[in-house]
């Protein structure tokens, strides 16, 4: 069970952060109308919110999942692989020292983005990306073996973000889509497979008792519903704009 979700809120300068996609310019008060309804999404899974404020420093600074990997035991302060995103990890800290008090850090020459690592139960899985390097990504398998942890490392063909193409719902069950569907790391899992058309949805996350997911992926979210899951749908068509899904928003311990 989660008990704690930390967000933070998009600055205007999000209009100017990192993208890939072809989607078109975000609308900035669509934006925080849809940062709210995220907010409210978790509220109702019964977590307790930090809500952090903009920094206009950081333009995809609210994508906070990527500065930290949160465990019981301990947090990683990740490396993000991206330049202009490398110094978040200095606001995250100081927030996460009221939570935690055993931290472990990723160095450089090393990268990691807390987007590309998938906590399943007692194992990570953790993806090489643009954003994660080997080296960081061995960083990572030697902090978490140290716990009795298992650590498995993925490399990425066609997604941003390991985690933008899988996500673990509980239950033994995996949402999966795109070069996941038969990778062969994946095959001991019950599979929700995504549709070509619906592969943003295949990032969505379980918080306690809800699984929250993209609005409108009806093929998808109506398999989850299926599975025997309840479904909390949120609006995100301004971050999918910057590449962001809903796992990208928070980090939930």
């Amino acid at each position: 069970m989660f008990k704690n979700a930390i967000v933070k809120k998009p600055g205007e300068s999000y209009i100017n952060g990192l993208t890939t996609s072809d989607l078109g310019s975000p609308d900035y008060d669509l934006l925080l109308q849809q940062h709210e309804a995220y907010i409210k999404a978790l509220e109702k899974c019964d977590v307790t919110i930090t809500d952090l404020p903009a920094n206009e420093e950081f333009p995809d600074s609210t994508f906070v999942e990527d500065t930290a990997v949160l465990t019981k035991e301990f947090a990683i302060i990740c490396n993000p692989g991206a330049s202009s995103r490398n110094r978040e990890t200095e606001e995250m800290v100081p927030v996460l020292k009221n939570f935690y008090s055993l931290f472990h850090y990723i160095q450089a020459p090393g990268y990691v983005d807390g987007g590309d690592v998938l906590q399943i139960d007692n194992k990570f899985y953790i993806g090489l990306s643009d954003r994660t390097n080997r080296h960081g990504a061995e960083q990572f398998k030697a902090i978490v073996e140290q716990y009795q942890y298992e650590a498995v490392i993925v490399q990425l063909e066609e997604f941003f973000h390991l985690k933008t193409g899988i996500a673990y719902i509980g239950n033994d069950t995996v949402v999966v889509g795109g070069e996941f569907i038969d990778h062969p790391l994946f095959n001991g899992y019950k599979k929700i497979i995504v549709p070509k058309e619906e592969e943003y949805a295949s990032n969505c996350i379980r918080v306690n008792d809800y699984v929250i997911m993209p609005e409108d992926f009806t093929t998808t979210i109506s398999k989850v519903e299926n599975a025997g899951f309840n479904v909390i749908e949120v609006p995100m068509s301004e971050f999918q704009k910057h590449d962001g899904g809903l796992s990208c928003l928070s980090l939930r311990f």
